[in-house]
């Protein structure tokens, strides 16, 4: 997939929650008032893929990074001077209203905070996918990530959820280990203390690789670095982050000899209108930790202080208020 051109004006926002308002024609699924969660991913229920539990990845409607609807290629969006607005990977959730296909929307138990139930638009329904359903992590089992942002900390608490005993983290950041207690990370590193060669040590606190690395920033580098000390004959190399323009370079003796995977996770192989509800229950349950990626909330108004937060690495997740 080629990165994409730039359209404006554009709505951006792709992790949220809502409640429909209307709808359009031959809309059987949801009513209104529903509570929903939209996203990226659709599950049209109808293809090959959707149909199948091996894949999340639709045929009906390829994934892009589209600025229109994906049956009709328009627009539904416009200013109070009717001008177009291009819609962003089919949400477009930083506005109060939203027009999302049905194949992006997944009705929820309307009793779940919809604070914590918005994390599963998109990022931490990703992380936990990856460990639960992409790498199947096992019980006991030793498990190393790339960058613990909200995506590596929700791999990390999928990995908790799976019953890993060891769960390492390696971020730049050193204040990330103590967030990443909070999800079962049991083990720190910063690269810039060893060199920028994690893979190293991880190889000798392990004894010879983690079972399962997951790389979670979007780096080719730390992809080679995850593959590295990733256990020879059976360990597992998960990609989550995106870096469209690097091109991946593996020995082909190696991979013949080591007996490692590599493998791709979308939206954590996750499928959104059968996944998202068991995940919210198990949240409800008080099995799923969702309270502690909410670092912030502010009011859609203060947006932009949600981006700032972002980049000074102060928030996991900053959930914004249509009406705060």
């Amino acid at each position: 997939m080629e990165a994409p051109g730039g359209y404006f004006p554009r709505i951006f926002g792709h992790e949220a929650i809502g409640i429909v308002e209307s709808l359009g024609e031959n809309v059987n699924e949801v009513k209104k008032g529903d509570v929903v969660i939209p996203t990226f991913i659709p599950d049209c229920r109808e293809c090959k893929d959707c149909l199948s539990e091996k894949s999340n990845l639709c045929s009906k409607f390829p994934f892009s990074i589209s600025p229109w609807m994906p049956r009709d290629g328009t627009s539904r969006l416009s200013n109070p001077e009717g001008e177009v607005l291009y819609h962003f990977i089919n949400v477009s959730s930083f506005s109060e209203y939203a027009v999302v296909d049905i194949a992006h929307i997944t009705k929820i138990d309307p009793s779940v905070p919809p604070n914590k139930a918005c994390l599963l638009s998109c990022g931490v329904a990703t992380g936990v996918g990856a460990a639960c359903k992409t790498a199947k992590v096992e019980a006991g089992s030793t498990v190393a990530i790339f960058g613990i942002g909200a995506i590596g900390l929700a791999v990390a608490e999928g990995a908790r959820l799976c019953g890993a005993t060891r769960i390492i983290g390696v971020d730049l950041n050193p204040d990330k280990f103590e967030i990443g207690k909070k999800f079962g990370v049991t083990d720190f590193i910063n690269p810039s203390e060893c060199n920028n060669k994690p893979s190293e040590v991880i190889n000798k606190m392990t004894d010879g690789g983690a079972d399962y690395c997951f790389e979670c920033v979007g780096l080719g580098s730390l992809v080679q670095e995850a593959y590295a000390c990733c256990r020879k004959g059976w360990g597992k190399t998960v990609i989550l982050g995106v870096d469209p323009k690097t091109q991946l370079t593996f020995g082909s003796f190696d991979i013949l000899h080591s007996g490692k995977s590599i493998m791709g996770s979308f939206y954590g192989n996750l499928k959104p209108k059968s996944d998202i509800p068991l995940l919210l229950q198990r949240y409800m349950n008080k099995e799923l930790n969702l309270d502690d990626f909410v670092t912030h909330e502010v009011g859609l108004e203060d947006i932009n202080k949600a981006f700032d937060l972002l980049l000074q690495g102060k928030s996991v997740r900053c959930v914004i208020w249509m009406d705060k």
